[in-house]
């Protein structure tokens, strides 16, 4: 396949569809059942995005067992990995590292924000071409995405992960290691009850 960035990465970070373990924020809005069919949704949905042109090469980094085979349904299918490490600081920072040993640059994002979308992962990868570090901030303090072209860990190290201060936390990071940045337009995740208002903005999922 020609790609439009051959020398670029895209990662995807998803957790096993398991009951009683995904979007547990949801709840009571939404039941264990719907939280999962949530989930899973938000993962096809991502990685539909991420096949819908043909931007560059991608991956899938998963956490937990996938016991139903849910991530080899996906279509394409999927260049599965597994993560690693003791948080999800050192589970990004180890997976794009392992993307850089192959290529020049890597964007990982996660699956919980569909309203991220073929052009703003090519505005990330253009991006790259003038800074060092892409970041896709989130409404709820956190970030939707993040690219690179060095795997530096302290970007990653003593971040207060699943909370309001993870953006703040990171651009300090970042001017501590003295690393350009640029950031992307604010994008909504899905993770609370009261964000479920943004997937009615969404078209629906392919078949």
């Amino acid at each position: 396949m020609n790609y439009e960035f051959p020398e670029a990465l895209l990662i995807q970070f998803a957790k096993a569809p398991q009951l009683g373990q995904v979007k547990t924020r949801m709840q009571p809005v939404l039941s264990v059942e719907q939280s999962l069919a949530l989930h899973r949704q938000l993962v096809q949905r991502t990685h539909q995005t991420l096949h819908r042109e043909a931007l560059c090469r991608s991956q899938l980094w998963i956490s937990g067992a996938d016991n139903d085979g849910f991530f080899h349904s996906l279509k394409p299918l999927p260049d599965i990995k597994h993560q690693h490490g003791d948080d999800l600081g050192e589970r990004m920072h180890l997976a794009i590292a392992a993307g850089l040993d192959h290529k020049r640059v890597v964007v990982l994002i996660g699956s919980d924000c569909p309203a991220i979308s073929s052009d703003y992962l090519r505005t990330a990868l253009c991006a790259l071409n003038r800074v060092d570090v892409v970041l896709g901030p989130a409404a709820d303090g956190g970030y939707v995405l993040i690219a690179m072209k060095k795997a530096d860990r302290a970007v990653f190290s003593d971040v207060d992960w699943s909370t309001p201060r993870v953006l703040q936390q990171t651009r300090a990071r970042l001017r501590a290691s003295k690393l350009s940045c640029f950031e992307l337009p604010v994008l909504n995740d899905i993770d609370r009850p009261e964000d479920l208002i943004y997937l009615d903005l969404l078209p629906p999922l392919q078949q």
